[in-house]
């Protein structure tokens, strides 16, 4: 299953270190079985996006594996991709940019050939480069907020209940950032995904799971509050919250976060494992605590 990481560290940049491979708990670490690449996504303090990302497993990697990624962005993405559709390349790899906005996504998303066909009418198809689902699902948000006039939660809520009416759907587990704000779906409830709300006062720990390692100074000393989301719980803090079936989240630039639930309660053609080809099942299995 794929891994993602998001942060939103307010109005003012922060520092945060990645380790994707050195770090004993690591995204590298889970690179391991989720082969298929790695990437990183933040931003200048003029909100233009910068990505770092290869088609192939982070721990292969010799110049990704010399040194951590210091990084400073007001929000942050990360991505360790198991790949469902499209083959191991750097098109391929997540985060993905349009219109300087990065979106990272686990799941499956099913008859594409439907959804092309949606994007030409919405003159959308030049956006997409690659062969996997989410850059498509990603266009079709991004047609909808090029119609509607910017507004992304609008466009995620539109082209999800599209995607949910028409198309076979296994997970659209999302997570879409600009320099300002940050988005996250978890839709239906077939991968965890967890949001955490940590004030300046919170006693941290460490962002760190068996599988992700992130660390910025200002945030574990306490300086600095943030809002982080990850499929596995980071720390022991009790406030992990895991986002409920159909959940829209939204945090804005105070780091206030808006929940709502606009999509359908069920896609109507949803998929189990057991409806995936072998690639797409593969790379959709959890992984085990400590593996």
């Amino acid at each position: 299953m794929c891994r993602l990481f998001g942060m939103h560290a307010g109005k003012t940049p922060v520092k945060a270190t990645f380790w994707l491979l050195t770090a004993p708990d690591s995204l590298s670490k889970q690179s391991r079985r989720e082969a298929d690449g790695f990437g990183i996504g933040t931003f200048d303090r003029q909100g233009r996006p910068a990505v770092e990302k290869a088609p192939i497993a982070a721990y292969e990697d010799k110049a990704f594996a010399a040194e951590a990624r210091d990084l400073s962005s007001i929000t942050f993405v990360a991505h360790v991709r198991y790949a469902s559709t499209g083959g191991n390349l750097k098109v391929n790899t997540h985060p993905f940019e349009q219109d300087n906005r990065l979106l990272a996504h686990n799941g499956v998303v099913e008859d594409l050939a439907l959804l092309e066909a949606r994007l030409r009418r919405l003159g959308a198809m030049e956006l997409v480069k690659g062969d996997t689902d989410t850059e498509r699902v990603f266009a079709l948000i991004t047609a909808e907020a090029r119609s509607n006039g910017g507004d992304i939660e609008a466009a995620l809520v539109s082209a999800l209940a599209w995607v949910a009416e028409n198309l076979r759907l296994f997970a659209v587990n999302i997570i879409l950032t600009t320099g300002a704000d940050v988005w996250a779906v978890r839709y239906p409830d077939t991968h965890p995904l967890y949001v955490l709300e940590l004030g300046e006062s919170d006693p941290k720990q460490g962002m760190r799971t068996p599988r992700i390692s992130v660390r910025s100074e200002e945030i574990a000393e306490g300086r600095r509050p943030a809002v982080l989301l990850a499929t596995e719980k980071m720390d022991d803090n009790p406030r992990w919250r895991l986002m409920g079936s159909g959940e829209v989240l939204h945090i804005d630039p105070s780091l206030t976060v808006h929940s709502s639930y606009p999509l359908p309660p069920e896609p109507r053609h949803r998929l189990t494992l057991a409806d995936l080809n072998e690639t797409a099942a593969a790379s959709q299995q959890p992984m085990k605590v400590g593996s």
